[in-house]
């Protein structure tokens, strides 16, 4: 799985070496910060797939690797089995896409919504320093407890 280290200014994606050569790259992905606009977490990757691998290996259901250009633009994908994924969208960056698997992609969303440090650092390490306050929807009861059960109509 990808390893993805995060600073003030971007997202670097480490692809091992075996991760490079399926999906025929021959260095890690450098995404500027400003660049991300959303992340998503998805436990089927393989419904996130568009368009044709070029370059890249694509076993179905099992692996799929590389550059997938369709009409939209090119996504870069690195989808193991049916793993925990994440997709990034991007806005002026190589991709329009990343659809990763990694079983790290709420440290990366909770890590992007915190200040990063100017040295690169795992996802995880960041997300772990810092408590991301996650604020209730308005109109719904808290925990605990229970909404009133309307009554029958007659």
């Amino acid at each position: 799985m990808v390893t993805l280290l995060l600073d003030r200014t971007r997202l670097e994606v480490e692809l091992s070496p075996l991760e490079r050569a399926v999906s025929f790259r021959r260095d890690n992905l450098h995404i500027a910060r400003e660049a991300i606009v959303k992340v998503q977490l998805t436990d089927d990757a393989w419904t996130w797939l568009r368009g044709v691998g070029s370059p890249g290996t694509h076993v179905p259901l099992v692996l799929a690797a590389g550059t997938w250009k369709s009409a939209n633009g090119d996504d870069f994908v690195l989808i193991r089995r049916h793993k925990p994924s994440v997709v990034i969208d991007l806005e002026g960056a190589e991709f329009q896409r990343l659809v990763l698997t990694t079983r790290h992609g709420l440290a990366l969303a909770q890590a992007l919504r915190l200040d990063a440090s100017s040295e690169l650092a795992e996802v995880t390490d960041i997300a772990a320093t810092g408590a991301i306050p996650v604020a209730e929807p308005s109109g719904t009861p808290g925990r605990g407890r229970r909404r009133k059960p309307s009554p029958r109509p007659a």
